[in-house]
């Protein structure tokens, strides 16, 4: 098992650039009124660096392994997604949805269906539903089924998230804990999103939205180092 200490020693310096971008986004923090190209590139400049962060490993890295590689991808379609959301008040809200629900397909791809975990798989479901129910007397047209299949998705990718994730014992890895935790945080983001949007103002919405997405975000980037392999084949091929 690796130790914490040695994921900050070994990892933290490839995180600098994502931390200084994070820190000017809300230093700058640009009004959301006034959309432009250049708020886009501020919003989507930490999810980029992230893109460093795991290129950073090597291109061979995220081709030898599938899902560091589908991790990869779907930053690049959040990316996407929030230049999108810049100008979701001039009509592109959906386009951002539709890029957010490929992100997390490709992200529950990337943490596979092993194990199962039925258990989390319901309290998820139970939660999604619940999440639905809140949100349904607020949506109408398109959205009625729109929100609801992204609910679905984002579900599913937080039941993938965790079901791997042991606290305790010699099956435990860092790595699941920070996919389940980042999964966490999206999905408190997302629903930040929708309760503000379709139910009722969210005081400080913007910043508890950012704030958490851009964490969780960061947490599945790193969860994508040991890519979700046996730990006896990774430290083999890391010997290699």
């Amino acid at each position: 098992m690796v130790s914490p200490v040695t994921v900050v020693k070994s990892e933290g310096p490839k995180l600098v650039p994502f931390f200084k971008a994070t820190c000017v986004y809300f230093v700058l923090w640009l009004p959301a009124s006034s959309p432009s190209w250049v708020s886009a590139l501020i919003k989507c400049l930490p999810i980029f660096c992230l893109w460093l962060f795991l290129l950073a490993h090597g291109l061979g890295f995220l081709l030898a392994h599938p899902s560091a590689t589908r991790i990869f991808v779907g930053l690049v379609f959040s990316a996407v997604g929030d230049a999108f959301l810049i100008w979701q008040d001039q009509g592109y809200f959906v386009h951002g949805l539709l890029m957010f629900a490929v992100t997390h397909m490709l992200y529950a791809s990337a943490f596979g269906m092993r194990p199962l975990a039925l258990r989390t798989g319901l309290v998820m479901a139970v939660l999604s539903g619940l999440c639905y129910a809140l949100l349904y007397p607020g949506l109408s047209g398109a959205f009625t089924y729109l929100v609801g299949v992204y609910v679905a998705l984002i579900s599913f990718m937080g039941w993938r998230a965790m079901a791997g994730l042991q606290l305790v014992g010699a099956a435990w890895r860092w790595t699941e804990l920070a996919a389940g935790s980042g999964a966490l945080l999206f999905i408190i983001s997302d629903m930040t999103i929708a309760l503000d949007k379709f139910c009722f103002p969210v005081p400080y919405s913007r910043a508890l939205i950012m704030s958490t997405y851009y964490a969780a975000q960061m947490l599945i980037a790193l969860s994508a180092v040991e890519s979700r392999e046996p730990v006896e084949d990774y430290g083999l091929s890391k010997t290699n």
